[in-house]
């Protein structure tokens, strides 16, 4: 009998790798052509292209899932890591990595507690980063001109809104309308919320006060586009105050952590945003009648104050009559002492009258004149004694300086040390070996170099001379 070995032949086919892989893409394809699968959603990765890849998981296996970028785009819903969900489409292969995968056409949570677990970890991620600090939130504006809504314009909500502030105060309301369910409400209500901010005060459409983000009630799924964070960040972001107003008052969404004020209902937010017309003018009106009566009261109290005062007052007449009396009294004594002093001058002016000829006058001038000639004929020569005196001294004080000064030592014959820095060197420790110097003499300079230690002492040359070494040079030791 002969046994069987590694190059028995068999009449088994013979396949291509290719040939083999596409037979089972085929068959598993054939098999699983439609599949729901439930799992965990573990590794997710989201790549330039706008395609998804991610793994579902349970505790005893892997299945790697894509999701091309054209489907994605029509979820409503978007995987995240550590959640449980149910994934629907085709399994199929990947020939190049030897492996199956499922090509995802639909992706859903597996039931409302995966997304309350879901919004539990994302509320805690958003909190820790402060979107939902009570201290940046704004206060409303009292008595907004221009109110902002952002809502579905088709709905009863945009509706009851307009109603609402029609009752209370009639206010201009700009409507930017927008999907409040589906794929597409996330992006569009954040770009409301950044339109209606980027608006300018002064333009064709007037920029709002107050910001409302309305929706009638739905279950947790069709109110989940006001959990994504694109809204949320939208929100907090806002320069505008905003208040909203998401499906019914049991409802709650992260929209509404992140909002200046939070509404129970559309209604609610129209009440919230102005206060009642009717309300404010009686308001008005008690308050102009209150303030009427206070003025009324202070007027009669000064009054009353008044007559008290003037009661104690002197006479106009009384206080003035003195004066009066004492002006008619000088009036009278005015005439006689104006007489009296014109007389007194006149006397006066005939005594000094004589003292006053044109010839005394000249010859007083002629007498100044003569004192200031001799004076100034005695001036001029003692200044120039004095500046005389002192070119002498400052000549000799210049000369005594040349002859002092370090140039005229150096013409006989000395020189002047200084380092690198050009600082005087005076003493010879000072420089220590290798140091460069400058020598300046009287026509220039000259660098040198320092060759022994600081504080050596040069030793005299011997007369008697050294050996000569082997090549006839004499030596240096």
């Amino acid at each position: 009998m002969q046994e069987s070995g590694p190059n028995t032949t068999t009449n088994a086919h013979e396949f291509t790798v290719s040939q083999l892989s596409q037979a089972v893409k085929s068959n598993i394809e054939d098999e699983f052509g439609f599949v729901r699968v439930r799992g965990e959603v573990g590794r997710i990765s989201r790549p330039g292209s706008g395609h998804v890849y991610f793994d579902l998981k349970d505790e005893k296996s892997v299945l790697a899932a894509v999701a091309w970028k054209g489907v994605v785009s029509r979820w409503r819903f978007q995987p995240e890591q550590g959640l449980e969900v149910i994934a629907t489409g085709r399994l199929t292969t990947f020939p190049g990595q030897s492996k199956y995968q499922i090509i995802v056409e639909n992706v859903e949570p597996a039931g409302a507690g995966a997304l309350m677990a879901l919004l539990e970890e994302r509320r805690k991620k958003l909190t820790a980063e402060g979107l939902f600090d009570e201290n940046k939130k704004q206060s409303l504006p009292y008595l907004p001109k221009v109110i902002g809504v952002v809502t579905s314009p088709s709905g009863a909500v945009i509706r009851d809104i307009l109603h609402r502030l029609a009752d209370r105060f009639p206010t201009h309301v700009v409507v930017w309308p927008v999907r409040v369910q589906g794929a597409s409400c996330a992006p569009e209500v954040a770009n409301a919320i950044e339109g209606l901010n980027m608006l300018p005060p002064d333009g064709a459409i007037a920029r709002p006060d107050l910001i409302i983000v309305a929706r009638g009630g739905g279950s947790v799924e069709d109110l989940w586009g006001f959990n994504e964070e694109e809204v949320v960040r939208a929100i907090s972001e806002s320069a505008i105050p905003v208040i909203s107003a998401i499906g019914h008052e049991t409802d709650t969404s992260l929209a509404d952590f992140a909002a200046d004020r939070r509404a129970p209902t559309p209604t609610g937010a129209a009440e919230m945003a102005v206060p009642v017309r009717a309300e404010l003018i009686a308001y008005v009106k008690d308050l102009s009648a209150r303030q009427f009566a206070a003025s009324q009261r202070l007027l009669s109290t000064r009054r009353d104050r008044l007559r008290a005062a003037s009661a104690g007052l002197p006479r106009p007449d009384e206080i003035v009559a003195i004066a009066r009396q004492r002006l008619d009294l000088a009036q009278t004594r005015l005439g006689a002492a104006l007489a009296n002093a014109t007389q007194v001058k006149a006397l006066q002016l005939a005594r000094i009258a004589p003292r006053l000829s044109k010839e005394a006058l000249q010859r007083s001038f002629e007498a100044q004149r003569k004192t200031v000639s001799g004076f100034s004929n005695r001036l001029l020569p003692a200044v120039q004694r004095i500046v005389t005196h002192r070119r002498q001294t400052l000549e000799q004080r210049w000369q005594l300086a040349n002859s002092l000064g370090y140039k005229n030592v150096l013409q006989r014959g000395y020189a002047l040390v200084t380092d690198k820095n050009g600082k005087i060197i005076r003493k010879a420790g000072a420089l220590h070996a290798n140091e460069q110097v400058s020598l300046g003499f009287a026509d220039g300079s000259r660098e040198a170099r320092i060759v022994d230690g600081p504080g050596a002492v040069a030793k005299p040359k011997s007369k008697k001379s050294k050996p000569a070494t082997n090549d006839g040079q004499t030596s240096l030791f």
